[in-house]
């Protein structure tokens, strides 16, 4: 059933004390369960009763009333603890919210706050609700945030993010926060319209989340007073200790592009207090290859290796962040009246599962509930179809001519420099590593193209739909290369696809509206770290030349970026060179 505001009906809660009472069978039974109670912070031996996808009882009793439909396990050797929560999540970094949730489950989380920026820049809003509703009829539970702003400068923002859409999305059941707030020194300064949603997110009685990196004291005391209740961008013990302290509810991030969750945990073994009741972890929006190590539970196996009690670090999975949303009543703990998320591990300080039990169904154990329950996703029923690219590059879009490039100084951060001399030739040389780089509409309506230092030193030709905008990005060395990549694109429906000399030497069909591939996660991962294998092999000497893609058009991160409004200085937030009409 579609997961409402009040999950269970009348009768189902009826029908819930009635399986207290002996009336009724449950469904599920585990027997002599050692299980982390996560208010108590305890170990404590009980049986709990389960039935379809409520926990209606944990104690000392075996039920007065079975059925030849009841399944008993008996979990002597095993311990239980609540399924864990991934409060953060960008779910369309090539994966796409079914294929990264249907991975996740496998490794024990099981609840999902998914940023919803994809759905509002390429979906229309009826069909993106559809989309929401829907996946709460997945084996876990699947949550959304609502944006307040692109992270980019569109040239057609108005018609995405206004007033209607936004409180539109504050207003749905399956939306638990506002933000993140990547827009925050506007909101803090002048944007009244932001302060506005961030108020209409609080009468909905729902939280907002930060975007913070490198704030003050003051700066989030001034945020708090707007509205501000969580934020997960701390680098250090120090923020951490600072957000915590002011009453933030604060995220410990292990991510592709900021894996700081280890130094943070180090640092923070110099402060006394009791402050693990306000963190949480997130892997916000990593790469797909960075979860073969593991999703929520590898964060939990890290925390414990630096020391925190497991206990600890197990409410920081769950509870923390289930508290954090407001949501605790309905999932976090092993309760009676939640949400029956239950993973299964050999000791307590191994967080992997053995086994992994969502909405009461069997998630890794007797059958896999995704693949019986949702085998197949129709994705064009929401408006994800292949890109229809009906047009082709001209000759002059393919002339670059730019007094100000971008230098990578890491991944995702550009400085500008001076260009010395303007380009018509269609071959860079290769004994530097400067790139041609173009951001195009994915309609074919207007391009920005400069020059970008740092990605590779002798690809040919890259074009990727993959962008934080959903636009086209064409990075190389040559022209024709570069032409090719984007014919091979094109034909491919949305893709990912380097050229080299003239031959293709990699590609990543993305079908679902360009950003997204529909491989399972296995084969992603395997495809990823083929590309970031082969980007490296070319000269880039960063981490993630994935996220570096993503975020070319990102205005949320310094200093220049290269938008659909044309190149902008970050600071002055001005176009320096505008995109150019077709």
């Amino acid at each position: 059933m579609k997961e409402q505001l009040y999950r269970w009906r009348n009768k189902q809660i009826r029908q819930h004390t009635a399986v207290v009472n002996g009336d009724i069978a449950p469904t599920l039974v585990l027997k002599n369960a050692t299980y982390l109670n996560v208010f108590l912070k305890q170990w404590i031996k009980a049986n709990i009763w389960i039935y379809e996808d409520r926990i209606v009882y944990v104690g000392d009793d075996m039920p007065d009333y079975v059925s030849d439909r009841t399944e008993i396990k008996d979990c002597s050797g095993q311990y239980l603890v609540p399924g864990y929560v991934e409060p953060h999540v960008h779910p369309f970094q090539l994966y796409n919210p079914h294929s990264f949730v249907e991975y996740a489950s496998k490794r024990g989380t099981t609840t999902f706050v998914n940023d919803n920026l994809m759905l509002l820049l390429l979906l229309q809003k009826k069909k993106a609700f559809s989309l929401l509703d829907d996946s709460q009829t997945l084996p876990v539970s699947m949550f959304w945030s609502a944006r307040f702003d692109s992270q980019s400068e569109l040239r057609d923002e108005e018609e995405l993010i206004n007033d209607e859409t936004v409180l539109d999305w504050l207003s749905h059941d399956a939306v638990m926060h506002g933000g993140e707030l990547t827009n925050w020194p506007e909101i803090l300064n002048e944007d009244d319209r932001g302060l506005y949603w961030m108020q209409e997110t609080k009468r909905h009685r729902k939280v907002v989340e930060g975007h913070f990196p490198g704030a003050s004291i003051k700066t989030l005391a001034k945020l708090k007073l707007l509205g501000a209740d969580g934020d997960h961008e701390s680098i250090s013990g120090d923020e951490v200790y600072n957000r915590v302290s002011l009453g933030y509810y604060t995220g410990l991030r292990y991510s592709s592009i900021r894996p700081d969750l280890p130094n943070i945990l180090d640092d923070l073994k110099a402060y006394d207090g009791e402050y693990y009741d306000y963190l949480f972890f997130t892997t916000d929006g990593s790469t797909p290859s960075f979860y073969e190590q593991g999703v929520i539970d590898r964060c939990i196996e890290i925390a414990i290796e630096k020391g925190v009690k497991p206990e600890e670090a197990y409410a920081m999975a769950t509870i923390n962040s289930a508290r954090y949303f407001g949501i605790d009543h309905r999932l976090g703990s092993i309760a009676p009246g939640r949400i029956a998320h239950i993973n299964f591990l050999e000791a307590p300080d191994q967080p992997e599962p053995t086994a992994v039990l969502a909405k009461g169904e069997w998630i890794t154990f007797d059958g896999y509930a995704f693949q019986r329950l949702t085998p197949d996703i129709e994705w064009l029923r929401y408006g994800f179809s292949e890109l229809n690219i009906d047009w082709s590059l001209r000759e002059d879009d393919l002339i670059f001519s730019s007094p100000i490039g971008m230098k990578m100084l890491n991944d995702v951060i550009l400085k500008p420099y001076p260009v010395k001399s303007e380009s018509q030739s269609q071959q860079l040389p290769e004994e530097d590593d400067t790139a041609y780089v173009m951001l195009m509409d994915r309609d074919g309506e207007w391009r920005i193209s400069s020059f970008l230092k740092g990605y590779t030193k002798s690809i040919g030709g890259l074009a990727s739909s993959y962008s934080n905008t959903g636009d086209i990005v064409l990075i190389g060395k040559n022209t024709d290369d570069m032409n090719m990549a984007f014919e091979r694109m094109k034909a491919l429906g949305g893709a990912i696809v380097v050229v080299n000399d003239g031959d293709i030497i990699y590609e990543l069909p993305l079908p679902l509206q360009g950003v997204m591939s529909d491989l399972p996660m296995d084969e992603l991962m395997a495809k990823e770290r083929e590309l970031k294998t082969l980007i490296k092999e070319h000269g880039y000497s960063y981490s993630d030349p994935v996220y570096t893609l993503l975020f070319l058009s990102s205005t949320h991160l310094p200093y220049i970026r290269i938008t659909p409004k044309g190149l902008m200085d970050i600071k002055k937030k001005e176009i320096l060179f505008p995109s150019v009409m077709r």
